[in-house]
């Protein structure tokens, strides 16, 4: 039987720039990760912050190009959305590289100012106030306006947002509109509840924004939750926004700049399988045809790239703990974590990352199912990407002289926020300890514990059984 290296190197054009196999132990981005594990222990979450700046470097890269190739005559600016992962250490190096940022929620607010006072940020920077806008949201944006954050743009979400800004907005300022966009056939609704329909988008305009002195409506705001895909639905989605910007443009002057969202993928395979560059010269192609039909001027383009920025600069590395055959032939190797705690997108959205044995790779390789540490019936993973399967390395625990590791990668994106960093988990699982990898000047790898594993007391606290 053929070993775990040969099995990968057949099914993939293996090794790639992120991953390659030094003595037998896999090696991301050049990190030595079983020494990070014999350092750390596991389960362990690990942040490589030069990825974040890589991956802004390379879309605005790709974006350069294509406004060159397609001779587009608007600017480009990339914004991080902020949902996508709060840590400050990766808002802050996400504006190492010239971004903008985009709220969701009132709470982003105050990250604003945090940034702002450590001169992260400053009053010239967009804060693109996206999301449905409660009081509390609403009385922030209004504070950054009022405070002098020039570039704060409120993007308004439904026709009477607009009301609050006329009570207490005191300085002039740019107004967005986010239009609703048509769902996929799929979805068991037609329109997305968030945004402006189409058809109150102008006549919301002239009613409330064309004659107040203080305001400019300066950009149309666009976001389909496939993301940017090669489909007939995206492009169909993008040509209707586009061409109503051209009809608002055409009677609003001060309309400049569209944003197109979010939605460029990270690598759920080792295989590359989607063409950036393509992608974007398409969209700017596309923008640009229309506009020229219309006769209007092309747009600056904002996007508000958020899993593209940090999904690829995490790892989630687990032991495995022991093996059960549950029949004749479902053999489980059962992790010392959960996935439904520590990588919830694993069953909520049945979300496939990356997963490679640390490992053991000269030995011979099992069909297995990965089995985390609830009782739920959903906590497993069975499944990679380009096949109905998982192979690991077999384990022989009476000869092996140290345990089998695997690792998820590409999981910076999400994974905490939704599975509530810091508070209780289900059954009550630990939330793994937290590093950060970054490199110093010399290019030489650094790691700092941002936080240590969860503790049972700091679970009994929130539960209210320790004070």
């Amino acid at each position: 039987m053929d070993t775990y290296q040969d099995l990968i190197s057949q099914t993939f054009d293996f090794p790639t720039d992120e991953f390659k196999v030094e003595n037998n132990e896999l090696r991301f981005e050049g990190i030595d990760l079983m020494a990070l594990v014999k350092k750390h222990g596991t389960p362990l979450r690990l942040s490589y912050l030069p990825k974040i700046s890589s991956q802004i470097k390379r879309a605005q890269e790709w974006f350069a190009r294509g406004i060159e190739k397609t001779g587009y005559r608007g600017k480009y600016s990339y914004a991080y959305c902020t949902k996508a992962s709060h840590f400050s250490f990766v808002v802050e190096e996400a504006l190492k590289n010239d971004v903008h940022i985009e709220t969701s929620s009132w709470f982003d607010t105050n990250i604003i100012r945090a940034m702002y006072a450590k001169g992260r940020v400053t009053k010239d920077t967009y804060i693109i106030c996206n999301g449905f806008k409660t009081e509390e949201y609403k009385r922030e944006i209004t504070r950054l306006l009022n405070d002098g954050f020039g570039n704060c743009m409120p993007i308004l979400d439904s026709p009477n947002e607009v009301d609050y800004y006329h009570d207490n907005v005191r300085e002039s300022c740019c107004l967005g509109m986010r239009l609703a966009s048509d769902e996929e056939p799929r979805f068991q609704f037609y329109t997305s509840r968030l945004g402006i329909r189409y058809a109150d988008a102008l006549p919301l305009y002239e009613s409330k924004i064309k004659d107040d002195p203080r305001f400019e409506l300066k950009m149309l705001h666009y976001f389909i939750n496939t993301g940017i895909k090669d489909t007939s639905y995206y492009w169909s989605e993008l040509s209707r926004f586009v061409h109503q910007y051209c009809e608002m443009r055409k009677v609003c002057p001060t309309l400049t700049t569209i944003d197109i969202g979010g939605g460029l993928p990270i690598q759920t395979s080792i295989q590359k399988e989607y063409d950036y560059p393509y992608m974007i010269e398409e969209v700017l192609r596309t923008i640009k045809r229309i506009c020229d039909d219309e006769g209007v001027p092309e747009p600056d383009v904002f996007t508000e790239f958020g899993i593209f920025t940090v999904g690829e600069s995490g790892a989630t590395i687990y032991s495995i703990l022991d093996e059960k055959l549950q029949n004749d032939k479902e053999l489980w190797y059962m992790i010392d974590g959960s996935f439904i705690t520590n990588l919830p997108d694993t069953w909520a959205l049945n979300q496939r990352f990356i997963m490679l044995a640390l490992n053991g790779w000269d030995k011979k390789y099992k069909k297995i199912q990965l089995g985390g540490l609830t009782c739920d019936s959903q906590d497993y993973y069975n499944a990679e990407k380009h096949i109905y399967q998982v192979f690991l390395p077999e384990r022989k625990p009476a000869t092996d002289s140290e345990p089998l590791y695997v690792g998820f990668f590409h999981t910076g994106a999400y994974q905490e926020s939704l599975s509530g960093y810091g508070g209780v988990k289900h059954c009550l699982i630990p939330a793994p300890k937290m590093v950060i990898l970054d490199r110093d000047a010399d290019g030489n790898l650094t790691d700092r514990v941002f936080a240590e594993e969860q503790t049972g007391e700091s679970m009994l606290r929130i539960l209210g059984y320790q004070v």
